[in-house]
């Protein structure tokens, strides 16, 4: 049944992306591949409709590779704040920098070149090479993964070695080779429009007639995932100490999230704890001093969900009676809080109290 389904299934769906598929994106249709891998980094992890704004304002600051290789790193990692992941943005400017400097800003025009790029994988290699040079390598994401599962009845889990293999080859046998960007793009759009993860369009389906998992039944059985992972749990009190006016702060280092970003003064733990515990810390106390500060707010808790753990946050406003000995962090005002990127935790802090005057 495999076999007899692959020539029906990619003409069926290159006459749909023609005659039905009506999906706008501002990156659709793109040829530029600086603007194409801007879109694919933008969308690794992030919804369309959030990304959809943030590809707007990189492409009009940095309306190519060699400006956003110029661009300040700070300038740039502020532009992406609330994107997360910020990894992709550390990635980007490597990337930029690399193609500006060794390329002479002149963007791979090969898949293998495009996947050594920092931050590329396969899916991301294949877009860019089909939709940009119009090379035959199929995209394989969590669409295709839905649509393909369906449409032919694949009950093998798409998270392990053995299935990403299989369908990576069954992917690459129904690329239209002629035609790789817009079959590509067309498959994506299909998972996204039609062929959702709940409630999908069957009835408008064009493929139906022959979808396994319409014929059987089994639509919300596919496509078979892997065991989820257990995540991990993380509490953050940020005391957010003033003295004179100023606040002080520090930029996350690598190896763990958030790298690059800028946070208050930290005490992390594994569970929640008391203003008491709080203060009986070796941070707490260095800062403090022989006088106890005044305790201006304690927040409510804050809550982000990443991939692989869970992030409660407390925000806790503290004046100082004497000057900090604090080595690696910076005293800055209030106001220059607006052009520092920070996680997305602490500007939803930043946004729901009273410092928001102050950063809006």
């Amino acid at each position: 049944m495999l076999n007899k389904g692959k020539k029906y299934f990619t003409k069926g769906l290159l006459r749909w992306n023609t005659k039905e598929n009506n999906r706008l994106m501002p990156w659709k249709g793109e040829k530029d591949p600086y603007k194409i891998w801007l879109s694919e980094i933008i969308l690794q992890q992030t919804r369309v409709e959030q990304g959809w704004n943030y590809y707007n304002r990189f492409i009009t600051t940095f309306p190519d590779i060699k400006k956003l290789a110029k661009a300040p790193e700070q300038k740039v990692f502020k532009l992406w704040e609330g994107l997360g992941y910020y990894t992709r943005c550390k990635n980007l400017l490597a990337t930029a920098n690399y193609i500006a400097r060794e390329k002479n800003g002149k963007f791979p025009g090969t898949y293998d070149e495009i996947l050594d790029l920092k931050g590329v994988g396969t899916y991301t290699a294949a877009a860019i090479a089909s939709f940009a040079f119009n090379l035959p390598h199929a995209v394989v994401d969590g669409n295709v993964y839905r649509v393909l599962s369906r449409f032919f009845g694949i009950e093998m889990a798409t998270g392990t070695t053995t299935g990403k293999k299989f369908f990576t080859e069954l992917a690459e046998e129904l690329l239209d080779k002629k035609l790789p960007g817009i079959y590509n793009q067309a498959i994506m759009d299909f998972g996204a429009v039609i062929c959702k993860p709940k409630n999908p369009l069957c009835i408008q389906c064009p493929l139906k007639t022959r979808c396994i998992a319409r014929l059987k039944g089994k639509i919300d059985e596919l496509p078979v995932k892997a065991a989820p992972l257990i995540k991990k749990k993380r509490w953050f009190y940020y005391l957010i100490f003033e003295y004179n006016g100023k606040i002080y702060i520090r930029k996350r280092g690598a190896k763990d999230i958030w790298e690059n970003l800028y946070e208050f003064v930290l005490v992390e733990t594994e569970r929640p704890i008391t203003m008491e515990n709080i203060k009986a810390t070796d941070i707490f106390k260095k800062i403090a001093g022989k006088g106890m500060p005044s305790i201006l707010q304690v927040s409510e808790m804050f809550r982000q969900q990443l991939t692989h753990q869970t992030i409660h946050s407390c925000f806790i406003r503290l004046k100082l009676k004497n000057a900090p000995l604090l080595k690696d962090y910076k005293a800055v005002g209030y106001r220059e809080l607006s052009r520092l990127p920070f996680p997305k935790i602490i500007t939803a802090y930043l946004a729901e109290n009273e410092l928001k005057a102050f950063v809006q």
